[in-house]
């Protein structure tokens, strides 16, 4: 009696292995018919029992249906993209289950190569399917300026494959366009890991982050440091460097970056610019007036060069005018003729740069007022009262008050 009821209990063990495995084949029938509702219905079931939901067969074929589900799904929302998550999910459950070999059994079709451009039931429904179906999904929403749900599909196949220079360089660039700097910080440092990748704009996009939007000088010295090795001859890197010496108060290795920087290229505007900057604060005024003049007649259409070079005549006039009202009356009547005309002489030559910045911001306001008070030292009324005129109209007939 005893061997017939253990009969029983095996038969009806076997039965429910068997009828699971039933549902299994079901579900798989169902995904290559295209009934996928039913069939991930019946390949979820199949997952909670204790023999199939064991095998990486079962997490295979679900990976596969939420796949085929995922790729049908046209609208590309964020619901959407739920559908491709959940079948990566389930892919690397299958691979862990199967060993985590991909040369073997399940763990092989899990990173099967896919064959794109092949009919549908030729490709492989394969981890890398999915891949190439989220990429051309981010393409899709990139075309129609859908640059969140873009960049959404470009990091999900990102995940898949962390080898791949244009999913991470698109997803890197959509992300740091939409603010997500802390996403794109994740996949340019991932293009830093590729050896072959030429890095340039990588290391370029990292330190305006780092510098920029993260407020880390340090950290984003550091990338300068790494990128300089890789390409010590980089203009673009060689400004980055001085401005981030600048930013950290190393005023000493600055300079001595500017002037290897400008022995390579002498005429490179931003570094005059850094130069005069330096030479300024160190006490060099003449040094620093010369070159940011030469920047400007290396580029006469240079806003900064301009601007600078007119602000420091000015400084210069002022210097003169303050040193004179310290004297005694004897030295002042001895010298305020000679160092009146000294004075007015930086202030006419700082006319010309400032007219310039002008013309290059028509509508600043601050230049306009800057020219009227020259003008006014000066004597030459017509020309005052020209800038007077215009501020009267920008700003109102209060303008001096401001």
């Amino acid at each position: 009696m005893k061997k017939l009821i253990l009969s029983m209990v095996l038969v009806g063990a076997t039965t429910i292995a068997f009828g699971q495995k039933k549902v299994v084949k079901s579900a798989e029938k169902n995904f290559k018919s295209g009934d996928l509702t039913t069939a991930l219905s019946e390949i979820n079931a199949a997952t909670q029992d204790a023999e199939t939901g064991s095998d990486p067969e079962t997490y295979l074929i679900k990976a596969q249906i939420q796949l085929k589900m995922f790729g049908s799904d046209s609208s590309n929302t964020m619901e959407t993209l739920e559908k491709g998550v959940a079948s990566l999910a389930s892919f690397n459950e299958a691979f862990e289950m199967a060993g985590g070999d991909k040369t073997d059994g399940v763990g092989e079709d899990v990173y099967a190569e896919d064959m794109t451009g092949v009919p549908d039931n030729l490709r492989p429904y394969s981890i890398m399917t999915l891949k190439n179906t989220s990429f051309d999904k981010a393409i899709n929403q990139y075309n129609v300026d859908d640059y969140e749900m873009a960049y959404e599909f470009f990091n999900l196949a990102g995940e898949i494959d962390p080898t791949d220079t244009t999913i991470h360089y698109n997803a890197a660039y959509l992300a740091n366009e939409l603010g997500k700097y802390e996403e794109a910080k994740k996949h340019f440092n991932l293009l830093l890991e590729i050896p072959e990748y030429n890095k340039l704009n990588t290391y370029y996009f990292l330190v305006q982050i780092l510098s920029g939007e993260d407020k880390n000088p340090e950290a984003a010295y550091d990338v300068i440091m790494a990128a300089r090795e890789e390409y010590p001859s980089d203009k673009i890197l060689a400004e980055y460097e001085i401005q981030l010496l600048l930013q950290l108060n190393k005023m000493d290795e600055a300079m001595a970056q500017i002037k290897e920087a400008l022995a390579n290229d002498p005429n490179n505007t931003s570094i005059l610019l850094r130069s005069g900057y330096l030479k300024e604060q160190s006490g060099d005024v003449d040094g620093a007036l010369a070159d940011y003049k030469k920047s400007v007649e290396v580029d006469p259409n240079f806003y900064e060069g301009n601007y600078y070079a007119g602000a420091l005549l000015l400084e210069k006039s002022r210097e003169i005018l303050a040193e004179l009202n310290s004297l005694s009356d004897d030295e002042w009547e001895k010298r305020s003729k000679q160092m009146g005309e000294e004075a007015n002489q930086h202030y006419a030559e700082a006319v010309t740069y400032f007219e310039k910045s002008l013309e290059l911001k028509p509508e600043d306001t601050d230049i306009m007022g800057i020219l009227y008070q020259i003008h006014t030292r000066l004597k030459n009324e017509a020309e005052a009262e020209k800038y007077n005129n215009k501020l009267v109209e920008l700003l109102g007939p209060n303008w001096q008050d401001n």
